[in-house]
C-alpha cells in the first residue's frame, strides 16, 4: 500500500461528509472496515451508503473482525493496550495485501476518542509495511449534539471538559460543563441529585436519532429507560451527552 487516508465521516448523517473527505475517498482503491459482526451491520451499511453516494469509481471493501476484549477489566489500560496491539496486527496483515491507496472511514473525527491513529502508529513502528498517511478531519458527535439541541457547549468564557463515563464515575463533573462519551453505564446517575442539566443524544444524524434534555433529576430515569429500549431493539447504541451545573 502506497498511501492511507484516515477520513472522518461525521456522526452518522451522510450530509456531514466534507468536500475534503469526498476528495480523499475518490483517491482510495480499498477501504478497510473494522466491524463487530451482524450486531453492528447497520454501521457498515451506513458507510457503504456514504461511499455509493460520493464515489464514481470502483472500490473494494476489506472487512476486519474486531477482536474481543473485556469491557469491565480491573486493569483498564492494560486491556486496551493489548486490544490495540491485536487490532493493529490485523490492520498490518490487511495493509500488506493491498497495492495502491487505502482508506479507513472513522466515525466523527479521528482525533477524538478513536484508536485508529494509535494503531496506525503501531503498524508503522513495527516497520513490516511502509506507507504515507493523511488524516481528514470530520464533524464530531459533540458538534452534532450541540447543533441538534441548538445550544452552545459552554457558558461565556467557561471551559468544557471532555471525558468518559468511567472518568465521570471516578472523578465527578470536574467543570461547569462536561461532555461525556463512551458511557455504557449511564454514569450521569451518580449526579442525579445535583443541580445539573443534561442534553443527551443517541444515533445522531441517523434515522433513529433520539434527543432528551432537561434537569438531570427530572429526566435521568427517562434517559436510562429509553437508552435500554433502543439498545435492546438495535443491538448497539452510540450516544453522548453534555452536563452543565446550575443551568
Amino acid at each position: 500500500m502506497r498511501k492511507l487516508y484516515v477520513i472522518g465521516i461525521g456522526a452518522g448523517d451522510p450530509d456531514q461528509i466534507t468536500v475534503q473527505a469526498v476528495k480523499a475517498m475518490r483517491q482510495v482503491d480499498t477501504f478497510f472496515v473494522i466491524g463487530k459482526g451482524e450486531a453492528t451491520r447497520e454501521l457498515l451499511d451506513v458507510r457503504t451508503a456514504i461511499l455509493d453516494t460520493h464515489l464514481d469509481r470502483p472500490y473494494r471493501v476489506v472487512p476486519i473482525a474486531d477482536p474481543p476484549r473485556d469491557r469491565t477489566p480491573a486493569a483498564y489500560l492494560d486491556v486496551v493496550e493489548d486490544w490495540h496491539d491485536r487490532r493493529s496486527a490485523l490492520l498490518e496483515s490487511a495493509f500488506a495485501e493491498v497495492d495502491g491507496v487505502g482508506g479507513i472511514l472513522v466515525w466523527g473525527d479521528p482525533a477524538l476518542y478513536d484508536s485508529t491513529l494509535r494503531m496506525i502508529e503501531r503498524v508503522l513502528d513495527r516497520g513490516v509495511v511502509r506507507f504515507d498517511h493523511e488524516v481528514i478531519p470530520g464533524i464530531t458527535s459533540a458538534q452534532a449534539l450541540a447543533a441538534r439541541h441548538r445550544i452552545v457547549l459552554h457558558g461565556i468564557g467557561e471551559p468544557v471538559r471532555i471525558t468518559t463515563g468511567r472518568r465521570l464515575r471516578e472523578e465527578g463533573l470536574g467543570a461547569e460543563n462536561a461532555l461525556v462519551m463512551l458511557d455504557g453505564d449511564c454514569s450521569f446517575r451518580t449526579l442525579s441529585d445535583a443541580d445539573v442539566h443534561i442534553w443527551w443524544g443517541a444515533y445522531l444524524g441517523m434515522p433513529d436519532e433520539t434527543l432528551i434534555e432537561g434537569p438531570l433529576p427530572v429526566v435521568c430515569d427517562e434517559i436510562v429507560r429509553r437508552r435500554a429500549e433502543l439498545r435492546a431493539r438495535k443491538g448497539w447504541i452510540m450516544d453522548i451527552y453534555l452536563l452543565r451545573r446550575g443551568a
